[in-house]
């Protein structure tokens, strides 16, 4: 057995019933109204805005890099979002649009959704995206290697493409809905940090289920737990399915009373999403105003 063989089967098992529990334990805790506003604007600050369509077009990019810039375009008091996320054919046009803006460009790479192409071509896709200005790549791993037990080849598969982004930061996606148990959670997610992830995702949001609170519990203490025993500290990005600001509020708590107020924080936790920022948006007019504007308030997305 391999040394990483060994570290990832030294794991302790995960209680299902019992992180099912405390999952809805903690999700039935609510954010009071004084600080309400805080999070509604924290959650705004960690959204990927996200489009990965097969129908995308600049034109709609752009509009979405516009619409990440200033969310509210009447309210300068509104942050923007945390980043784009686009295919890489996209990122040439993310880049222009962004320019001079802090929203970061992230781009999926690594023959996403499935990962399933030749390793020099998926190293070359991450290559190309940092060139035409991505700054940061969330890369798929190979879940039929780590479901048929080469978690090694999963592991340097990881390393080449974090050398592949060179200075941009890297998002690890385990599509959690195809590992089957929490244990295969957990394992999966020391093996992408011990590889040298910057974030470990959830989803690729193309499968159901996608994001859980139970799953991104599990990944939340995977974290807290390894930077007890690396030092290194490493962010989560749940994704796919998080459509409601009372959605996004449930994962805060879970961040809160899981990992700490050091996730609390764009740089160490991210929505993955595309409808979210729309309900976020109004949610943050109704304090304002103490009233919901109409359905056009907000573009559809």
């Amino acid at each position: 057995m391999t040394e990483l063989s060994t570290l990832l089967s030294g794991l302790p098992g995960v209680d299902r019933v019992g992180a099912d529990q405390r999952a809805a334990t903690l999700a039935t805790r609510s954010i009071k109204t004084t600080a309400k506003a805080w999070a509604i604007d924290l959650a705004i600050r960690m959204v990927d805005l996200t489009t990965l369509e097969g129908a995308d077009t600049p034109g709609k990019v752009r509009t979405l890099c516009a619409k990440a810039r200033r969310p509210e375009p009447s309210d300068a008091s509104c942050p923007s979002v945390a980043a784009i996320c686009v295919y890489p054919s996209m990122v040439p046009v993310a880049a222009e649009a962004l320019k001079g803006s802090k929203v970061h460009l992230a781009s999926v790479a690594t023959a996403f959704p499935s990962g399933q192409a030749p390793l020099d071509i998926r190293l070359d896709d991450t290559r190309a995206a940092v060139a035409a200005g991505a700054d940061e790549i969330d890369m798929v791993i190979n879940r039929g290697a780590f479901l048929s037990g080469d978690v090694q080849r999963v592991y340097d598969e990881i390393v080449a493409v974090k050398e592949a982004c060179g200075k941009a930061h890297l998002k690890v996606i385990l599509e959690t809905g195809e590992l089957a148990t929490y244990d295969n959670v957990r394992r999966a997610s020391w093996l992408a940090m011990h590889a040298g992830a910057d974030f470990i995702k959830t989803s690729t949001g193309k499968i159901s289920p996608a994001a859980t609170l139970p799953v991104t519990m599990l990944m939340l203490e995977a974290v807290r737990d390894f930077r007890e025993a690396t030092g290194r500290q490493v962010g989560v990005k749940p994704a796919g399915g998080i459509r409601t600001t009372k959605d996004a509020m449930k994962y805060l708590v879970v961040v809160n009373e899981t990992a700490g107020e050091d996730w609390l924080d764009p740089d160490w936790f991210r929505f993955g999403a595309s409808s979210l920022l729309n309900d976020l948006l109004m949610q943050r007019q109704k304090l304002t105003t103490g009233h919901y504007s109409g359905p056009d308030y907000v573009t559809v997305d």
